[in-house]
């Protein structure tokens, strides 16, 4: 056998060339076109559900939200696994498709799947989609560094400015941010003062979301000139919370000051970062 396609390359050169020829032609186009990776890609082809419900135990994130989710997306085609995680506060759920199913369909499906079961959830709670990236698409981490600087300052550069100018660059899906303090505006009650004023806890809290909010006034025309109404009403500072009405008591207005105690603070913290054993820093992963 060996002996006929020996003897068959040496009467036909031109065929033997020519398959050369062309062997090398799709190796050279395989080597352009293949995608390479430093570190090849085993992960599973998953949509991954992130659900965040902060200052619930793992046993109502589980009641509440991860069994309510998980229930309605099984029955999507081409699944092969459902897995779920219920913490402090947060819910995943990892989605996991048969490989070479395509991962926008993928994504699409359970999109479409969670808005339907947004209805069984609890109310302000919105479960939304992982990056469109892998595990192993930590392609940066870095850390902020400011003399002058303290942590919550630093996160907050970090969280509304460095965090958006490098989603725009092409190629990024996410980049999380970690570390230091996040803001926020504190409102201590006093429970003795609001049974004095008649106050329901309730009533406190919709007065402080009604009145952070600006609201459109249509339009006014005067001598043949539109003007457009505009109520400005973002809270700016500590004393515009301080200034909120939140009922009457003997038809004198009570305000937020007069039952609570407003200052700035931060957010839970579970964890710190820190870098090189200096101390604790702020920054982001880049996905």
């Amino acid at each position: 056998m060996i002996e006929k396609i020996i003897t068959w390359s040496i009467n036909n050169r031109f065929f033997v060339w020519l398959g050369i020829v062309m062997i090398a032609i799709g190796g050279l186009y395989s080597i352009k076109n293949m995608p390479v990776d430093a570190i090849p890609d085993l992960s599973e082809n998953q949509v991954i559900v992130y659900t965040e419900y902060m200052g619930r135990n793992p046993k109502i994130m589980e009641d509440q939200i991860t069994y309510p989710l998980v229930s309605n997306l099984q029955g999507i085609p081409k699944i092969k696994s459902i897995r779920a995680a219920s913490m402090f506060g947060m819910s995943f759920i990892f989605v996991v498709f048969d490989d070479g199913v395509d991962e926008y369909w993928a994504r699409t499906r359970v999109l479409e799947r969670l808005n339907y079961a947004q209805r069984f959830l609890p109310q302000g709670v919105t479960p939304t989609l992982g990056p469109d990236g892998t595990g192993l698409g930590h392609v940066f981490w870095y850390t902020l560094d400011g003399d002058g600087y303290n942590l919550g300052e630093l996160r907050a550069l970090q969280d509304w400015y460095v965090k958006f100018a490098l989603q725009n660059v092409d190629g990024v899906s996410e980049v999380a941010s970690f570390g230091g303090f996040q803001k926020l505006y504190q409102v201590t009650i006093d429970p003795h003062k609001l049974i004095y004023y008649g106050v329901p806890l309730m009533d406190i809290t919709r007065a402080v979301t009604a009145n952070n909010r600006d609201v459109g006034g249509s339009l006014y025309e005067m001598n043949s000139t539109g003007y457009l109404i505009r109520g400005q009403g973002y809270i700016t500072g500590l004393e515009d919370i301080r200034d909120i009405s939140i009922g009457t008591y003997k038809s004198i207005p009570v305000l937020l000051s007069d039952v609570a105690e407003v200052q700035m603070s931060s957010d839970l913290r579970l964890g710190i970062v820190d870098e090189n054993g200096e101390g604790e820093v702020v920054g982001g992963i880049v996905v």
